[in-house]
């Protein structure tokens, strides 16, 4: 059965608990959680020692991981079996027939990360109708602000539209270093209700008198005097923007802009500027990103961002 996370964490809140978890996926960050969830929140702490069975897959062979799932508990009514990093163990699919006729004793979870099971292969078929089901998928680019804004409602903040696009800028769709540096903000500002600018410049260093995330905004605006006076500071001062960082968060911008064309529009995700232009943009970054790494080009950081953000802003004119 093909679950969502939120369906996982129910049955293991309630007790009420298949015989069988496969979990898949590139998105490193949910596989982890649910794996902590299962080691920690089924069983007694007592019951721990005898009936929490870890398995790596690249360590052991499907006869080891059928073997533990066969056994039965020792003082308690269930026992987690748990085998990490599935996708390394060899002949994956013998376990079809375990996974057919279950022991109703044993609680399995198969952890497939970094990449889904192949669909064309008959352990898809069986994982999906005899087993509960989830592959993490990475949060798409677009989609974290939101996804920043909902995890700050789990920790009791407001986090606003703007502030959930700097922290998703400055630090990409890396969840768990997301969650760590909101966690690290709640430590040291625990009764704090709302996410503010000046919290995110003072823990994870987001500056906003000189903030780079910034600079696609003000290259996409009016605003010249503006834009002027922070390019000159970062050009000044290219340490504070180097330049995969700079072409990155120029990227992130213009490509939430660009899928504004081929998506249900919204307050958020509105384009600014005709896609002919971003379009533009797109290609130019992709010139610079191999200048930056000195393909055609032999000149200093700060030249290339001067260059850079002139070309963008004749591009936006």
């Amino acid at each position: 059965m093909t679950a969502d996370f939120q369906k996982i964490l129910n049955d293991i809140n309630q007790k009420d608990l298949a015989p069988v978890y496969f979990v898949d996926g590139e998105e490193s960050y949910f596989i982890d959680l649910i794996t902590h969830l299962f080691k920690s929140a089924i069983l007694a702490p007592h019951d721990t020692d005898f009936n929490l069975i870890e398995l790596y897959g690249r360590e052991v062979n499907w006869a080891d991981v059928v073997n533990a799932c066969r056994r039965f508990p020792m003082f308690s009514e269930k026992q987690v079996v748990i085998l990490h990093d599935a996708a390394q163990l060899k002949e994956l699919d013998n376990l079809i027939s375990y996974l057919e006729n279950p022991m109703a004793s044993t609680i399995l979870l198969i952890e497939h990360r970094f990449k889904k099971i192949d669909g064309r292969g008959k352990m898809n078929k069986v994982v999906k109708a005899r087993s509960v089901y989830f592959t993490s998928e990475k949060v798409k680019d677009m989609e974290m602000p939101k996804w920043i804004r909902d995890f700050g409602k789990t920790k009791n903040w407001t986090i606003g539209q703007a502030e959930a696009e700097t922290i998703a800028s400055f630090l990409g769709n890396d969840l768990q270093k997301i969650v760590n540096e909101l966690d690290k903000i709640r430590l040291n500002a625990p009764d704090e209700k709302v996410l503010s600018a000046e919290l995110i410049k003072k823990y994870i260093g987001a500056s906003r008198d000189y903030n780079i995330f910034d600079l696609p905004n003000l290259v996409m605006s009016k605003d010249k005097e503006k834009l002027y006076r922070m390019a000159s500071y970062f050009i000044n001062n290219p340490k504070s923007a180097p330049m995969p960082l700079l072409i990155g968060t120029f990227y992130g911008t213009f490509h939430r802009q660009y899928l504004g064309y081929f998506q249900p529009v919204n307050a958020y995700n509105k384009p600014k500027v005709p896609l002919y232009q971003l379009e533009e943009a797109i290609l130019l970054l992709a010139a610079y990103s191999r200048k930056a790494v000195g393909i055609n080009a032999t000149i200093s950081d700060a030249s290339l961002i001067k260059e850079l953000i002139g070309k963008l802003e004749l591009i936006f004119i």
